[in-house]
């Protein structure tokens, strides 16, 4: 007996360098119902988020998670209902966020990474994936507690128009810094003025590139830098850090599609002349956090003090090339797929 047809994305073959779309093969397989214990998971919508990058090399379990397999079905965050239930912990109807798979019905027995949602009716459920999930998070955890932005402090955010960027760009706004966002095209510098609200924006492919545009839009130096880059771009904006400056490493993707090691930073005597820190941190370390943090944050999004910035993209058959498109700068905010309903 089957439930109907599930379509998933299996991990056709390792990225060398940056993912490409013959990477992915989306596939169709029967699904079976639940035996008891398990339930099965209608996927609604699907997280993309570059850090899953480095994963899908080989060999590249580090202890947080481990590597992908070929030819099985990629890993990322999910977001999905109960259809049906064998299970005690788990009703029909419940909304759940997942460490699962790119699929459009998953089968699970609650011993993976699964966390219930009680989702707003005023909000859209996605935003549990985006401004008020792991993404909106780490913004919020990373500087309150590493960056601890004080009112006319200059923070500036790398890749300010992604996922993490632009919420932690907003965030920053809303504890009275002067926010100035690093991306790569003038298009998304207006987007950033514009739709995030950031108060100057450097695109550090013009004429003189990050060095020149630091000079241009933080003259006094920076106090707060949430980098999310690493490698050159933090070894960059070191030597314009602040005395007692907030360095928050909160990603590194300048090394995601990197298999040999990425060079900087070498300006870590910045560190000291400057008195200043430099900390990462992992979302995780505040699970038992994330209630009161959400709450504040949802306040935000009703009050309309907080955006949700999304970029949606419809069908499981696209989120390969969503996926690769994330590394190519082409995705504004928080990037998603809605999965279309099952056949």
């Amino acid at each position: 007996m089957t439930v109907g047809t599930n379509r998933r994305v299996l991990l056709a073959a390792r990225p060398q360098g940056a993912p490409r779309e013959s990477d992915f093969q989306c596939v169709a397989a029967e699904m079976r119902p639940p035996d008891d214990g398990e339930f099965l998971l209608r996927n609604r919508y699907i997280s993309l988020d570059a850090g899953f990058r480095q994963w899908m090399n080989e060999g590249a379990g580090d202890g947080y998670l481990e590597a992908m397999q070929l030819g099985e079905p990629v890993m990322g965050l999910v977001l999905g209902q109960v259809e049906q239930s064998k299970h005690p912990d788990y009703a029909v109807g419940d909304w759940l966020m997942c460490r699962s798979r790119w699929e459009e019905w998953s089968l699970a027995d609650g011993s993976d990474y699964m966390s219930k949602l009680e989702v707003d009716p005023e909000l859209s459920p996605s935003c549990y994936l985006g401004v008020l999930g792991p993404t909106g998070l780490t913004g919020y955890f990373g500087l309150r507690d590493i960056g601890k932005v004080q009112p006319g402090e200059t923070v500036l955010i790398s890749t300010a128009a992604g996922a993490v960027g632009s919420v932690a760009a907003q965030i920053a706004k809303l504890r009275g810094g002067r926010v100035v966002g690093m991306t790569s095209t003038d298009e998304k510098c207006r987007w950033l003025v514009d739709s995030v609200g950031v108060d100057a924006a450097i695109n550090y492919r013009a004429e003189g590139g990050l060095e020149a545009g630091l000079v241009e839009q933080c003259p006094d130096g920076v106090d707060v830098f949430f980098d999310n880059v690493g490698g050159a771009t933090l070894d960059t904006v070191m030597a314009h850090l602040r005395e007692r400056a907030r360095v928050v490493l909160s990603g590194a993707l300048s090394t995601y599609n990197s298999s040999e090691p990425v060079p900087g930073p070498y300006n870590m005597f910045k560190l000291i002349t400057q008195r200043a820190l430099m900390q990462g941190f992992m979302v995780t370390d505040y699970v038992e956090e994330y209630p009161a943090a959400l709450a504040e944050m949802a306040a935000w999004l009703k009050s309309g003090e907080l955006r949700n910035l999304e970029d949606v993209v419809v069908g499981i058959e696209n989120t390969g090339p969503a996926f690769c498109r994330m590394f190519q700068g082409g995705n504004r905010g928080k990037l998603v797929v809605r999965l279309e309903e099952s056949a």
